[in-house]
């Protein structure tokens, strides 16, 4: 008996050590965010909601959980990314996926805004040429909430980039970011 819990402990710790390396900062944190319950409705797309306890859920179901340290996790709370003190947002692995501000976000390898929530809510997309688009409004992003529906709005974001660049449905949400 002792042999086969032996034998198990390593097979587990063998497939823990397999996993992704968490972010950079990872167990400090990174910068400051305020949680509090915030409602981002999107028009023809599900409602996105911040619950109080971190969990950011698309039409009830979960999608991630981020903490006041600027953590973001999985469901499961494992790793996803981390926002850094100076607004890169560092991923798995240690990915970079972008960088987010206080109120615009940009993708990786690009310095030039992809969001921005403006101070009454709304959500503005930019394409490659600056063109814009209407992302829907947040209720409840006013004063320090602000950033952290900025992270929110570009973890949504980076979901569908990643969609789109792999093409196709599948599981998990790629450059290094598992939902």
């Amino acid at each position: 008996m002792r042999r086969l819990s032996a034998l198990l402990m390593a097979v587990a710790a063998a497939v823990a050590g397999c996993g992704p390396k968490p972010p950079p900062r990872w167990a400090e944190g990174g910068a400051a965010l305020v949680i509090a319950p915030a409602r981002w409705e999107r028009g023809d797309d599900d409602v996105i909601e911040i619950l109080p306890n971190g969990t950011v859920t698309e039409d009830g179901d979960p999608m991630f959980v981020i903490d006041r340290a600027g953590r973001v996790t999985d469901e499961d709370l494992e790793p996803i990314a981390v926002l850094l003190p100076d607004g890169h947002v560092a991923g798995t692995d240690n990915r970079l996926l972008g960088r987010v501000g206080v109120a615009n976000a940009a993708p990786p390898d690009s310095a030039a805004a992809w969001i921005a929530v403006m101070p009454n809510g709304q959500v503005v997309y930019f394409d490659e040429e600056g063109d814009r688009s209407n992302g829907g409004v947040w209720r409840g992003c006013q004063g320090p909430q602000l950033r952290t529906c900025t992270l929110v709005t570009h973890m949504v974001a980076m979901k569908r980039y990643a969609e789109r660049s792999r093409g196709g449905v599948s599981v998990g949400v790629g450059v290094g970011v598992g939902f």
